[in-house]
């Protein structure tokens, strides 16, 4: 007999969420080869700085496309509603929605902008500066993806979740290549490993709590 999951458990929505990111992984990567490939090189990318500085223009064009159309989305209704009391606890469901998002993409932020920088400056000329307009244009892809999903439903934000991710994964290489070229490989792993070590930490520790709570029902 196949095992079929109760609608709206835990086990459920951890499901939604996971194949939201399945789905949308293949399309997110198809995209940024894509702009990496096909894109012409950026120009006068010569220099370190003019590359930092290109990226922090796309740091200000993602905060203008993805951060404050979600901060007005929460100013505007607040004028126009009984939530203009911030502690009325007046707020409909699409301005708990707003504010989470607004909250969530600030959190994203501070993945995003550091390895962009570093991705930025590590990179050679202006073809390379292609990634970080890929980079750019996925993250904010991924943030109005995630926007819509959750006004649709909690377990259908998780498809941008993929811009957390392309963050991750450009923050682990740029940090992994720095380390690797200041002090070797060691030097890679030492600053690295911390994370690592702290994430199992993690893991282990929420797996442990389910444990004892399977086994505390058990009894």
């Amino acid at each position: 007999m196949s095992h079929r999951l109760a609608p709206g458990s835990i086990e459920a929505q951890q499901r939604t969420l996971a194949m939201g990111v399945v789905l949308a992984l293949p399309l997110a990567i198809g995209l940024w080869v894509g702009i990496d490939r096909l894109m012409p090189p950026v120009p006068g990318m010569a220099t370190p700085l003019a590359r930092a500085l290109f990226a922090l223009h796309c740091v200000g064009i993602a905060v203008l496309l993805a951060l404050l159309p979600g901060i007005e989305a929460v100013a505007h209704e607040r004028l126009v509603t009984p939530a203009i009391d911030p502690l009325a606890g007046a707020e409909s469901r699409r301005l708990r929605v707003n504010q989470r998002y607004v909250q969530n993409t600030i959190e994203q932020l501070w993945l995003f902008v550091p390895g962009l920088l570093m991705l930025a400056v590590q990179a050679r000329d202006g073809a390379s500066m292609r990634a970080v307009v890929a980079c750019t244009i996925l993250w904010v892809l991924a943030r109005w993806t995630f926007w819509i999903g959750y006004h649709l439903g909690s377990r259908f934000r998780s498809a941008g979740l993929v811009g957390m991710v392309q963050s991750m994964v450009v923050l682990f290489y740029c940090i992994w290549r720095f380390g690797y070229l200041w002090l070797g490989l060691p030097g890679a792993v030492a600053l690295i490993a911390p994370f690592v070590v702290a994430e199992l930490f993690i893991v282990g520790m929420l797996r442990w709590d389910r444990w004892k709570a399977q086994r505390d029902d058990a009894l």
